[in-house]
């Protein structure tokens, strides 16, 4: 018997498809429900998602549901004009803003939830991605089995850029501008049902946000391997290293890839094109200028599905260089193009990259001497690189696919449909927010 097909409501505070997860997950997910027959309504704020067209039967459809914006990039940390003010929950997004919190994840979920307030009846099952507010809190009384979607802790964030930060000043503003992570550890430890893409997190999840390690289930992402795939129509560049990075985001440990081509450069020619936009300062912009890699180090933003595949595909390397990743889509999608991998061993990464020499060469985190030692192996050694990039392929089709991704996730849909169990503190506990 064919399973009945489910109206989901997946929810994501910001769904921005050129910086950061969210979008990448919300897009690929709903499209991969939808074809699977599920209707799939992505519920979002700005920067909007762009998600794909699918054929029926099933279908994917964005509300939008508005925020003031405060972050957009022509315009970060703007003021609104009084008549863009719509009730207490904007006053409170600038409130928070002004005084150096980041707002996104509180105030999206009180809009979400007078939204599925509303429209009570239209939904089988809300899926939230990593918002963790208060307002989801309780959607049961509502007649909304809640799932919710924790790609890793972002206290793991919160205590790298608090470890990275030069002073103290700089230390209590990143204090303040996470505090928003005490909610998300209120709301984590009294959800039943949450799903996470690694072991790693799950562990992590339990630890440090106090979730019960029996309500976290582990679903894999992936690429999309329709479109990360080989292609013989694309030359390798000799000498061409790709990453997908944050210029300016300590975690992602570009700082140490790009130390590492200064030494892989006194023994061979060797480039890097790092898929991030530029930063002008910060540690990143002061080693290339340290070690002189100007002219061997591209930045590039903004590009296509088709241009960044082809990108990875005309590298002879590719690297993910972090100190810690929930999982790691620059990993999955480069090794589905089969490029071979340089990668850390920070977080769940392994779970992703494999084992070291055999889908990849895997190096501790934050050590430059191991990276560059890993990138030179490979670019002198085109066999390796062919063995290592037909292995890693073969890894990401049978392990992490959007289609299995999706399928599990219905699963998980289904569970908590049926167990009705919500959150297990909701009747009469209310919510008090603390900046």
């Amino acid at each position: 018997m064919t399973a009945q097909p489910l109206r989901i409501a997946l929810l994501s505070y910001r769904g921005d498809p050129f910086c950061g997860g969210q979008g990448v997950y919300v897009r690929h997910l709903s499209r991969e429900l939808a074809r699977l027959g599920h209707h799939v309504d992505v519920i979002g704020s700005q920067p909007y998602p762009v998600l794909d067209e699918v054929p029926g039967p099933g279908s994917v459809r964005l509300v939008e549901l508005p925020s003031l914006d405060l972050y957009r990039a022509d315009d970060p940390f703007r003021t609104p004009a009084l008549a863009e003010y719509r009730g207490p929950v904007d006053v409170l997004e600038v409130a928070t803003m002004r005084t150096g919190g980041f707002p996104e994840p509180l105030t999206f979920s009180l809009r979400a939830r007078q939204y599925l307030a509303a429209h009570k009846g239209r939904y089988d099952v809300v899926h939230d991605n990593q918002t963790l507010g208060y307002g989801l809190l309780g959607l049961e009384r509502h007649g909304f089995p809640l799932v919710t979607t924790i790609h890793h802790p972002i206290t793991v964030d919160r205590r790298l850029e608090l470890d990275a930060a030069p002073t103290r000043l700089r230390r209590l503003s990143l204090r303040r501008w996470y505090s928003f992570t005490r909610m998300q550890r209120r709301v984590a430890a009294r959800l039943d049902h949450i799903i996470t893409v690694s072991g790693t997190s799950k562990a992590e999840i339990a630890e440090h946000l106090g979730a019960a390690p029996g309500a976290i289930s582990v679903v894999p992402i992936g690429a999309d391997t329709r479109l990360w795939s080989p292609s013989p129509e694309v030359a390798a560049v000799p000498g061409r290293i790709v990453t997908t990075s944050s210029a300016d985001v300590p975690l992602k440990g570009l700082v140490h890839l790009v130390e590492a081509l200064a030494k892989v450069r006194t023994e061979r020619d060797a480039h890097l094109v790092v898929v991030c936009k530029q930063r002008g300062e910060g540690p990143v912009a002061e080693a290339v200028r340290r070690f002189g890699l100007e002219p061997y180090i591209e930045f590039r933003s903004g590009l296509t599905d088709q241009e960044l595949v082809d990108l990875y595909r005309s590298a002879e390397v590719a690297c993910v260089p972090s100190l810690y990743e929930g999982f790691s889509l620059p990993a999955a999608e480069a090794m589905a193009t089969g490029t071979p991998l340089v990668a850390t061993t920070g977080g769940a990464i392994p779970e992703v990259a494999g084992p070291d020499g055999e889908t990849c060469l895997a190096v501790p985190p934050g050590d430059a001497g191991a990276l560059a030692a890993a990138l030179g192996r490979l670019l002198d050694d085109p066999e390796l690189r062919a063995a290592l990039g037909a292995a890693g392929r073969e890894r990401v089709l049978a392990r992490f696919t959007w289609e299995r991704a999706a399928e599990l996730t219905a699963d998980r849909y289904r569970a908590a449909i049926a167990t009705g169990a919500g959150q297990r503190a909701r009747a009469g506990a209310g919510w008090r927010y603390v900046a």
